[in-house]
């Protein structure tokens, strides 16, 4: 069902040697640019109109229009079960406990006497939120995208789901709710690459976006790549994947159970588990084949994601091997089900978010824990963080300084200018005085 890598007896390579021999799925996003870009510049010149068209062909329904009316945002949060409205409630409120206390708060430096600088946090002007429609339906992502906006204080907020021809080619009514429990009330029925294309250009009845943030499938990532420079991103986000650092006392029914709930995602999926126990990878795999048994998405989804290149047991000698191996993987989810789970946890370096012992599972972090689970994929945890009220910030410096400050550095900033032959950057600062060189009568 699952593959071994066995890591045990030598000594582990360093560095990228490592990386190489772990599991990882094939995912070529520089492969899909090339058929993402007629699909972006087709959004850009026929705007709206493209959008229905390759909704059409794409999700299998005509638009009327692209952007969703007031009206069925309501009529969508009417008719939302009870229980799944108390849910999202509860999740976007735990959400905005955690989000709010990232908020950054202006500070100034007093470099000098009369030399200040003070750096302030603006929030980006507009953003466009994309929520995945495919394979499932994803109201929480809404809830993780739209959460460290508003707490980040952007003013203008549109969100993006793909047309589902089930509903008239609205958006699946329980993104719609979430949407509306939210107070967002700019939705349109754009999916894919088609979405990233409207906010970056806009079009007729959706103003263009400074930003685009949130999970989706190949053709997100790519059209995120082509517009890389002329809008922010969040990340290329891949396929999802889930790596579990577990010794002999972790329980192999939790073990086998998270690795199936991430791959029953996508068949793309990654599950991993490191552990130092071969006893403890044995009764894992003999617990994975009941616990699929019982499943629902098994041969179009977990099967081939636990069977795939992405998926493996990895053993190693001891816990220590273990985390060098989960930091080279850098896990966009980690669990650690070891002994001393929480100094174990917080010797982690790389991981889209951590989880700590066995009753913090990822689903938890997927839905209720606070965290945000926009994270890191396809080891970009090594160099990058997962969606906050950060992401949406951006830092300004402010520097104020007196004559007499400036005055105190002149000499430094003039002979630095002249070592880096940029006469003109000293001649600004000699226009401001009377300049001699400092020390001559």
């Amino acid at each position: 069902m699952i593959s071994r890598i066995d890591l045990r007896g030598d000594a582990l390579p360093e560095g990228a040697a490592l990386r190489d021999l772990l599991p990882r799925a094939d995912f070529d996003v520089a492969a899909a640019l090339d058929k993402v870009r007629p699909i972006c510049e087709d959004v850009h010149h026929r705007g709206d109109a493209a959008l229905i068209d390759f909704a059409e062909k794409f999700d299998g329904v005509r638009l009327e229009r692209v952007r969703v009316p007031a009206e069925a945002l309501e009529q969508a949060l009417a008719g939302l079960d009870p229980a799944v409205r108390a849910a999202l409630a509860e999740s976007i409120r735990r959400a905005r406990l955690v989000h709010r206390a990232q908020r950054r708060s202006t500070h100034t430096t007093q470099v000098v006497s009369g030399g200040t600088v003070t750096e302030k946090w603006v929030p980006v002007d507009r953003v466009g939120l994309y929520a995945p429609g495919g394979r499932s339906v994803y109201p929480s992502s809404v809830i993780m995208n739209v959460v460290p906006a508003q707490e980040a204080g952007v003013p203008s907020i549109a969100l993006a789901s793909p047309a589902q021809a089930e509903f008239d080619g609205l958006p699946h009514p329980t993104i719609l709710a979430a949407c509306a429990l939210l107070g967002v009330d700019e939705v349109y029925a754009a999916g894919g690459a088609t979405a990233v294309a409207m906010f970056a250009y806009g079009t007729e009845s959706c103003p263009p976006a400074n930003m685009v943030t949130g999970p989706g499938n190949i053709w997100v990532a790519a059209a995120k790549r082509y517009f890389t420079g002329k809008i922010g991103i969040d990340a290329e986000a891949g396929p999802t994947e889930i790596a579990v650092l577990a010794d002999a006392g972790a329980d192999p029914v939790h073990v086998a159970a998270d690795l199936i709930s991430q791959a029953e995602h996508d068949p793309l999926a990654a599950a991993v588990l490191v552990t130092d126990s071969a006893e403890l990878a044995d009764a894992v795999e003999k617990e994975l084949e009941p616990q699929i048994a019982v499943s629902k998405h098994i041969a179009d989804r977990i099967v081939p994601a636990l069977k795939g290149e992405q998926s493996a047991i990895v053993l190693v000698d001891d816990i220590e091997d273990g985390l060098r191996v989960v930091d080279a993987y850098g896990a966009e989810h980690l669990e650690i089900q070891t002994a001393d789970a929480t100094e174990v946890a917080g010797r982690v370096r790389n991981a889209g978010a951590v989880f700590v012992g066995p009753w913090a599972p990822v689903s938890l972090g997927d839905y209720a824990a606070g965290s945000n689970h926009v994270l890191p994929t396809g080891g970009c945890a090594c160099h990058s963080s997962g969606l906050s009220v950060q992401s949406f910030l951006r830092g300004i410096h402010i520097v104020d300084y007196t004559r007499d400050a400036l005055a105190e550095v002149a000499h430094h900033v003039v002979t630095l200018a002249e070592a880096e032959d940029l006469p003109a950057h000293g001649a600004a600062i000699k226009a401001r005085f009377e300049w001699k060189v400092p020390g001559s009568k």
